[in-house]
């Protein structure tokens, strides 16, 4: 499956960023690419040029707002964020437009923080732009929550999630919801916990979107999980994990009929699917999951029957009203992983809970902002005898 990405924000710049650097590594290491633009869109100029592996000309690191921020963002502000992407919405349809092989893409990824300014603006008004124009290719939008401290510290946070969420549901194919703070590492550093952070994000779609892609045929799944499946699994609030596992390497293998090493096999898999399941992006109830899809690679003699029927059932077990597709991908070496989605939920515990609160807190702006001016009004009141110099 190949993709445009583009990243609004400094939270989505960076996880777009990232995205570059997995298809660098799917063409040097695999010889095939998956993401066919990649773009980075804000209204700070700091925040551009931070990244590292998206091409530094205008048309790929694209500032917007410059006449009303002079460059240094919207300061939180996701209503100005909105105004200024629909004003210059056409900066980035022109630079997408410029995509070299465009007419491979199958799908366009947005990806925003919920919580910030610019991001959180910008992401549903570009959703509903582009989609007025290419309304053939489905859009996916990747919202990255706060972390816990940030809806704590500052009610605009929550608000900013509520309208983002809202606003972007109504106008994408699909929305990735991924929590910052299932990711997170306490004892590193600020810079260096959002980096690993970035990079655990874009991580999981790394096989998936190589597995349609393949060209080599020793490399060429049993059963092939390309575009239509991920585009007929992807539907409403979605969420995605990932689970690997090392498969040690033997001086002298173990005969094919060995029971301890087929035992093993299936046995690892489950493992690293148990593992997918518990790194969800969000946490969630599967049982809401009305779609769902995994991806399984390994080396080709570690994969099996068992092993397939294995994890099959185990997807069932939990996600037991979920349409479910799956595929396998005879790719990686000394490793199986498992690459889980689960799509068209029910019920997003999380997302409501942020419609909730903002809908409490909508009332609480109304009132601090009459509470100010009538501080105000009391001040130029007793003032009104006193000379000006001006």
């Amino acid at each position: 499956m190949k993709l445009v990405v583009v990243g609004f924000g400094q939270c989505g710049g960076r996880i777009a960023d990232e995205f570059s650097k997995l298809n660098k590594k799917a063409h040097s290491q695999r010889g095939v690419d998956i993401i066919t633009g990649t773009y980075a869109v804000n209204t700070d100029a700091a925040d551009l040029s931070g990244l590292t592996s998206i091409k530094r000309d205008y048309q790929h690191r694209i500032l917007i707002g410059s006449r009303k921020t002079g460059g240094h963002g919207v300061g939180k502000i996701n209503e100005l964020g909105a105004e200024i992407a629909r004003e210059d919405s056409d900066k980035v349809i022109d630079a997408i437009r410029t995509t070299k092989r465009f007419f491979e893409t199958d799908a366009f990824l947005f990806i925003a923080s919920v919580s910030g300014g610019t991001g959180s603006g910008a992401i549903s008004v570009m959703t509903q732009q582009v989609k007025e124009r290419y309304a053939d290719k489905p859009i996916y939008n990747l919202l990255v929550l706060p972390f816990e401290h940030e809806e704590t510290t500052e009610d605009r946070t929550v608000y900013n999630a509520a309208t983002c969420l809202k606003s972007c549901y109504s106008v994408s194919d699909a929305i990735f919801l991924v929590d910052n703070q299932r990711f997170v590492r306490k004892d590193s550093s600020i810079k260096g916990n959002l980096a690993k952070i970035n990079s655990m994000i874009s991580e999981p779609f790394y096989n998936m979107l190589c597995a349609g892609e393949e060209k080599k045929p020793k490399y060429i799944a049993s059963k092939v999980l390309d575009a239509g499946d991920i585009i007929q699994t992807l539907v409403g609030w979605t969420v995605i994990g990932y689970g690997k596992a090392e498969i040690p390497l033997l001086r002298f293998p173990r005969s094919r009929s060995d029971f301890r090493k087929k035992g093993g096999e299936t046995l690892k898999g489950i493992q690293t699917m148990d593992e997918a399941v518990s790194e969800l992006s969000l946490k969630c109830n599967p049982l809401d999951a009305k779609r769902a899809l995994y991806l399984i690679s390994a080396p080709a003699k570690e994969m099996n029957v068992d092993l397939i029927k294995a994890l099959g059932d185990y997807m069932r077990d939990i996600a037991p009203e979920a349409l479910i597709r799956n595929g396998d991908y005879p790719r990686e070496r000394g490793m199986t992983d498992v690459t889980v989605i689960l799509s068209e939920l029910s019920d997003v515990e999380k997302v409501r809970n942020y419609y909730t609160k903002s809908t409490s807190l909508i009332p609480e702006f109304r009132k601090r902002q009459e509470e100010t001016e009538s501080k105000l009004k009391v001040i130029e009141d007793t003032s009104k005898d006193i000379p000006s110099l001006l």
